[in-house]
């Protein structure tokens, strides 16, 4: 049994993706970000960058203690070598994989993730801030795009790759992006968005619809931290 430290973003999104495609058994434990319960001593022990999403393995391969894993590529790339699924096994397609899991870890979500904050959060509307993470969340769709030109997936065959930056693609409005500019990335879109597992893991963040977070009470929590915040 995976224990999963879950809140509706897309980096949690992801793992849930993985769960479902993969059919193994866990159980989720809410994290309500806009609450602040990524502070909670608890949870600050499995994952110390009070970020969600985390797992703890309670049936490691080694038969030892249950082992804890935080940062979502990171989670991704243990589930797989776990289970066996959703990861090549020859050298050259696992490379392909990681280096486009890597892709998304250091690109697709970092500056998607501004471009939202910057054009929804902020307090104070900065063009300039505004127009460098649009553009550059286009520039990074347009690799993706580019990429899938001759191929289905990011990396050949369905894997964590492709697990990793859909979510990071749902909210495309949101991010100021037309997926009819991106004829390719929009088929692997459509693709992915109907796949059984994923319907169900989006399925399964319905039931914190209710408890989302409010931006101008969690602002301080989500937007605000600095130094302080860990070493305090």
């Amino acid at each position: 049994m995976i224990d999963l430290y879950y809140w509706t973003t897309p980096n949690g999104h992801k793992i849930t993706i993985f769960l479902e495609e993969v059919g193994l058994p866990y159980n989720i434990i809410p994290i309500n970000i806009g609450a602040g319960d990524q502070f909670q001593p608890e949870f600050l022990k499995i994952s110390p960058n009070n970020r969600i999403p985390a797992i703890v393995d309670n049936e490691p391969a080694d038969g030892g203690a249950g082992i804890s894993v935080f940062e979502s590529g990171a989670i991704l790339l243990y589930l797989a070598e776990k289970t066996g699924k959703l990861i090549p096994q020859s050298i050259r397609g696992r490379t392909e994989v990681l280096q486009w899991l890597f892709w998304q870890m250091a690109g697709l979500g970092p500056m998607a993730g501004q471009n939202h904050h910057f054009s929804s959060y902020a307090p104070e509307k900065i063009e300039y801030a505004i127009n460098r993470y649009v553009n550059e969340t286009g520039r990074l769709y347009a690799v993706l795009d580019k990429r899938l030109a001759d191929r289905e997936f990011v990396a050949g065959e369905y894997s964590i790759a492709d697990i990793a930056a859909y979510p990071w693609i749902v909210p495309y409005e949101r991010q100021s992006q037309n997926l009819e500019n991106f004829p390719h990335l929009k088929r692997w879109f459509e693709t992915i968005q109907i796949r059984p597992a994923v319907i169900r893991a989006y399925e399964k963040a319905e039931a914190f619809k209710n408890q989302a977070l409010d931006i101008e009470k969690s602002r301080n929590l989500l937007f605000n931290q600095s130094a302080n915040t860990i070493q305090r």
